[in-house]
């Protein structure tokens, strides 16, 4: 792989175009400026929206606002991800925040004064201008808020608090992304060599134990150095997060963080019971790693090698595209060319460079396009991220394309469904062509690979995120102590006894952004869940399956998430897709266990 010193090495078909929302920054300050204006605008009507057309025109001024300032941030985030080191590119982001706070207070009022309407004055509203129809939905809705909007003036306050509300995250952010520094790794020319979460990747995958282990203690090296810094930035995050559930009057954080897509408590709960409960394909699998590996004890650093290292190989970026576009095809001919095209418009960000935000993500933005950032590294992993991204983006798209900017923003809830639709779409199709048997005990090993990090390990972190915050509820103690002591023992309890524990392992809550976006991650697994079912189905022919997914992805957020699945044939209100999910997993366990049991 093709290490990048700078992004001036990487091909331009290769890179963002970003002018694609701005051309230049002259047109970035104007909309700025736009905005600061249009939001003194917005003030002027706290108190004075007193019949139909008033709230029509404040509606009608704050999507507009909504939509140039949302330009605005993305063309200021994506510009700082390609290099967090940038001053200016801080700056633009810390401009855009400080911008987003004088919205949100300027905008504070109006919840508040609209549930100070009687409903059947606000449907006499809607009645009296036709334009009002378009916010119907929207509007209607916020009275399922009432009881947890506060008064004008205490909303306007915690408006105000909403940069310092969120400082933990964007702290945590710097530290990770900036100024963490690994320790050193040997090369393969004998040279000591500063670790990065590139290498890592690819070294934790690597034949030789020895390099794994030095790689694993390297990577958890400033974790464990900065255990309370980070301990403390952590607590804070969730210490906000149950503050601001009480204060908004919810019985608890995790109810808060599942109102706004009105899924039940009981969904989240009964994923991780149900996942508990049939734990034990989990256990046979890490003790068929052990004996597969021939080690005498399985350590952290032995649970991403593949087993079955015959079949790695390199995949360059041209031929993983080209490959998904293939695996693709069995969700029409629209999606795949379309895809397509977004390679050849550079909606991709795709090499590793010196300062380059780690990980991958989707960023749609409405009347532009998908923003993907990649960090690929010409392997079966980044072909998989690949996949998955694209799938965000498709999603994105479709939605853009068939909604109106008001329902066009989808749920983190179903998100995740679009993207793993095209996982299982590319395993399976990898698994049914390839003849040769040590490629598809390869495949099998990465389909167990992806499904426990996708479904497995995300229930765990969830359930990590429900004990803390019930801790923090509870007024008990979080410190690097206590995040070590509960880390540790959900993570014996999903790993088994077959697992032996090094000192690294139980600062594994350290390194996890996520854990900034509470209650997010149990959303991988149902959405895992919930597309190993969907794709079956397409794949089986149902036609009847393909055109209600397409529907589901041009859907937006026009209904709430759990109806939109159950229009796909998922109802995730009831065990059977969790338990449907499952029992794959046990059936490839076994079935990848088999090739072994017969040599």
């Amino acid at each position: 792989m093709t290490q990048y010193q700078s992004r001036a090495d990487v091909k331009v078909e290769e890179t963002w175009d970003l002018q694609h929302i701005y051309p230049n920054m002259e047109e970035w300050e104007q909309d700025f400026q736009s905005v600061l204006k249009d939001t003194e605008k917005l003030k002027q009507f706290d108190g004075n929206i007193n019949n139909a057309q008033s709230l029509y025109d404040y509606l009608t001024l704050s999507e507009v606002l909504g939509s140039k300032y949302r330009k605005l941030y993305a063309y200021a985030m994506l510009q700082l991800d390609l290099d967090t080191r940038v001053p200016t590119s801080q700056a633009l982001v810390d401009r855009c925040s400080q911008l987003g706070q004088k919205i949100s207070s300027a905008t504070s009022f109006f919840m508040p004064f609209l549930l100070s309407l009687e409903e059947d004055k606000l449907k006499s509203y809607i009645q009296e201008v036709e334009g009002l129809r378009y916010f119907e939905d929207d509007l209607l809705e916020s009275y399922r808020y009432k009881a947890h909007v506060l008064n004008k003036d205490q909303e306007a306050i915690l408006s105000q608090l909403g940069e310092a509300l969120s400082s933990p995250q964007k702290t945590f952010g710097m530290i990770n992304n900036a100024d963490i520094k690994f320790g050193t790794v040997t090369n393969d020319e004998g040279q000591s060599v500063e670790l990065t979460r590139g290498m890592y990747s690819k070294l934790m995958e690597d034949s030789n134990r020895d390099k794994r282990k030095e790689a694993y203690k390297a990577y958890y090296q400033p974790y464990v150095q900065m255990q309370n810094t980070i301990a403390s930035t952590l607590s804070s995050a969730i210490k906000n997060n149950v503050t601001l559930a009480k204060t908004r009057n919810y019985t608890s954080a995790l109810e808060k963080s599942l109102f706004s897509d009105e899924v039940p408590i009981e969904v989240y709960e009964n994923l991780i019971a149900a996942t508990k409960a049939n734990i034990q394909p989990m256990y046979d699998y890490v003790k068929l790693r052990k004996q597969i590996l021939g080690v005498d004890e399985l350590r952290a650093y032995d649970l991403s090698v593949p087993l079955v290292q015959e079949a790695k190989e390199e995949i360059s970026y041209d031929e993983a595209f080209s490959i998904m576009l293939e695996a693709l095809k069995p969700l029409g001919d629209d999606y795949v060319s379309t895809l397509a095209d977004f390679k050849k418009n550079r909606y991709y960000d795709v090499r590793e460079t010196p300062g380059k935000r780690s990980g991958a993500y989707n960023m749609g933005l409405y009347s532009v396009h998908p923003f993907v950032l990649l960090n690929h590294r010409d392997d079966l992993n980044s072909l998989f991220t690949l996949a998955h991204e694209s799938g965000h983006a498709m999603h994105s798209y479709y939605s853009s394309k068939y909604q109106p900017q008001i329902s066009a923003g989808y749920s983190i809830f179903v998100a995740e469904v679009a993207s793993t639709v095209n996982e299982i779409l590319l395993i399976r199709y990898l698994l049914k062509t390839t003849t040769d048997e040590n490629k598809k005990k390869y495949l099998l090993n990465h389909f167990i690979d992806s499904f426990k990090g996708t479904f497995f390990t995300q229930v765990m972190f969830g359930e990590f995120e429900k004990i803390t915050h019930e801790k923090a509820e509870n007024d008990e103690p979080l410190n690097a102590e206590a995040f070590n002591t509960v880390y540790e023992k959900i993570f014996r309890e999903y790993n088994g006894e077959d697992f032996v524990f090094d000192e690294e392992v139980k600062y594994g809550w350290s390194r996890i952004p996520h854990f900034y976006r509470p209650f997010y991650v149990y959303k991988y697994a149902t959405g895992y869940a919930s597309a190993i079912d969907i794709a079956d189905r397409i794949l089986s022919g149902e036609e009847s399956t393909l055109e209600n997914y397409l529907n589901f992805l041009k859907s937006g957020s026009s209904e709430y998430p759990l109806e939109l699945l159950k229009k796909t044939g998922v109802d995730l209100t009831k065990p059977e897709p969790i338990e449907n999910a499952l029992k794959i997993f046990s059936e490839l366990v076994e079935e990848f266990g088999g090739f072994f049991q017969q040599k």
